[in-house]
């Protein structure tokens, strides 16, 4: 009998994008410790969205802030008539229920 791997929907690049969408201020670290990948893997990802036009970042003091470009097509060649924005409904509505 297989064992069940863990897995899950989204991918870690959809849990950072929707926890920047929900805290936009907070820091790589909590942004790892709150999805459960490394503080690396979480900067690389932040860096990948920022490098894609996914995010902006902008410093305000010593913390970032991210802003979404939320208006901008989802990457995959099957979901490109959505946009991030439809993403993020998505996630945020099925989270508060």
């Amino acid at each position: 009998m297989k064992k069940n791997k863990a897995w899950t929907f989204i991918t870690n690049h959809g849990l950072v994008l929707s926890y920047i969408y929900k805290h936009p201020s907070h820091t790589c670290r909590e942004i790892s410790d709150e999805i459960g990948i490394t503080e690396r893997t979480a900067h690389n990802i932040i860096i990948d969205l920022e490098s894609a036009g996914y995010i902006i970042k902008n410093k305000e003091g010593r913390k970032n802030l991210y802003t979404i470009k939320s208006n901008l097509p989802l990457r995959h060649h099957t979901t490109k008539d959505n946009l991030v924005d439809d993403l993020l409904i998505a996630i945020n509505i099925a989270h508060k229920n």
